[in-house]
């Protein structure tokens, strides 16, 4: 159940050497269309963070080509980076404040941001007053505020236990689809990446290219029940198949 949006994010036969003549990514091939919601999924050192950083404009690649949107990308760190000295009402501010946001725009911006993450009681609140999940809750804002046409996320929830992770893929199936923002979300759980995503891209170990593509045709909303049924342990297996098979260089 893809978007059948055009095409707003193409990589093609990219390839990226870092000045230590490592080769992160090698004929690396991605296409992800407007409102899809699009998982990389590989080993620890297989160069999906680096093909995230190369479309948000933040690294550049050795080789191919790259079309991305021009600006208003929104990005979500491993880390939540939130500044400490700052509420968390004026971390989420902080692009708007970069872009020079009018005082009223950048208010009712920030407060639609804690609404849909559920933090607008913690606004005045400091990040040392915060939770793992909670501090993860205000990078997302944070990359939500000015409305991004393409959510960048790098394995944001690996840190957390399970249960706020869980719980946190719930919130952003349910932000995603309010929204119909096109994310790309990089994870190394077969499970968070079927649970999420229409379409999950298996990569190979660095250097890292395109292995397999699996489409997860599940409806929405995934709610909890999903992860016990039949249909998501399935999808589960031929991921998991998948990756396993990437690791061993099968072709």
């Amino acid at each position: 159940m893809s978007s059948a949006g055009a095409t707003i994010v193409s990589l093609r036969d990219v390839g990226k050497t870092f000045d230590s003549r490592t080769v992160a990514l090698d004929g690396f091939n991605l296409d992800v269309r407007a409102g899809e919601f699009v998982s990389l999924l590989g080993p620890s050192g297989c160069g999906k963070s680096t093909a995230l950083r190369i479309v948000a404009g933040l690294g550049t690649a050795s080789e191919g080509t790259v079309k991305a949107p021009d600006g208003n990308i929104g990005f979500v760190f491993q880390e939540p980076t939130l500044m400490p000295w700052a509420s968390v009402a004026a971390n989420v501010r902080l692009p708007l404040k970069l872009a020079h946001a009018d005082d009223a725009h950048a208010k009712a911006a920030v407060a639609q941001a804690l609404a849909r993450v559920g933090l607008t009681e913690f606004a005045d609140a400091f990040p040392r007053e915060l939770s793992g999940g909670m501090k993860m809750r205000a990078s997302i804002a944070r990359a939500l505020v000015t409305e991004p046409q393409l959510l960048l996320m790098d394995e944001p929830f690996a840190a957390l236990d399970e249960i706020t992770r869980f719980k946190l893929n719930n919130d952003l199936l349910r932000v995603w689809q309010e929204l119909r923002r096109t994310v790309i979300f990089v994870t190394h759980s077969v499970f968070e990446s079927v649970y999420l995503s229409q379409r999950i891209v298996v990569m190979t170990p660095r250097p890292g290219r395109v292995f397999a593509e699996i489409e997860v045709p599940a409806s929405y909303p995934r709610e909890d029940r999903y992860r016990m049924s039949p249909e998501y342990a399935g999808y589960c297996r031929q991921v998991a198949e998948a990756l396993e098979a990437a690791m061993g260089g099968a072709s």
